[in-house]
């Protein structure tokens, strides 16, 4: 049987979803901090594997001008280098994450939901050259914090926002990138995923059928819902969760 904060987590994920549907990010952060708060991180970050990677999938090739094939191979033949450093940067930052004290994971969570907070309620964007030892160096390290914590997305935008003024381009290399971060996990996790009771099963197969559902919604409103009303109640929702993320971190240091 699931438990009260258990009950909550569909809510989450469809929350997160939503906001990914509209804005095309948004998920990892939402679902990880909600999570973190509740399991030991490497649990936390497991459990969110599958629905990320379904609605990473999805985003990455479903919807745009093109069809599914196209825009496979037309984002993967632009931005191949910016993918494999994530890849690379995804693999070394899972194995952080069974090597380092979780409670050091948990402040750099903590720390990124608290930069990408205040980056947006302040309205400034921090925007990196598109350069390729940029490109190298930004991947390698959006890889690294996006495998230990989840929250690639906040530092791969910085340079994906120096590369294209397109809102679809942006969203579309993200998740590809987002999406080999979550390969780079069930490599590394492997054993511990296979080695999951049965109520946690049942309980990812809940929020990843959630987390579509809400994706697909999201994605319809896209064109009628106030992206700066939406994004103000995450915000709000993601300072709350990266306060208690990082008292969790602190307590576990103490």
């Amino acid at each position: 049987m699931f438990d009260f904060e258990q009950l909550l987590l569909p809510f989450i994920f469809a929350v997160g979803s939503l906001l990914h549907g509209i804005t095309g990010i948004g998920v990892t952060l939402v679902t990880t901090g909600s999570l973190a708060s509740m399991y030991p991180l490497q649990h936390a970050i497991i459990l969110t594997i599958l629905p990320s990677f379904a609605l990473n999938l999805m985003t990455w090739l479903i919807g745009g001008e093109r069809s599914i094939w196209g825009n496979f191979t037309f984002y993967l033949s632009r931005y191949w280098l910016l993918a494999l450093m994530s890849l690379l940067g995804s693999l070394l930052g899972v194995k952080l994450l069974m090597w380092v004290d979780s409670s050091y994971i948990l402040l750099l969570l903590a720390a990124v939901i608290a930069f990408y907070v205040a980056s947006n309620a302040l309205g400034k964007k921090i925007i990196l050259p598109a350069t390729t030892p940029v490109l190298i160096v930004t991947g390698l390290i959006a890889g690294i914090i996006g495998g230990s914590t989840n929250a690639m997305s906040t530092i791969l935008l910085m340079y994906l926002l120096g590369s294209t003024n397109d809102k679809n381009t942006i969203a579309k290399v993200g998740n590809m990138c987002y999406l080999l971060g979550k390969v780079a996990q069930i490599i590394v996790l492997r054993e511990s995923i296979v080695a999951l009771p049965k109520s946690d099963l049942l309980l990812i197969a809940v929020l990843t059928t959630t987390s579509i559902a809400f994706l697909l919604v999201g994605i319809r409103l896209r064109r009628y819902l106030s992206q700066q009303r939406f994004r103000q109640l995450v915000l709000l929702i993601l300072t709350v969760l990266g306060i208690r993320v990082g008292w969790q971190g602190i307590i576990g240091l103490i």
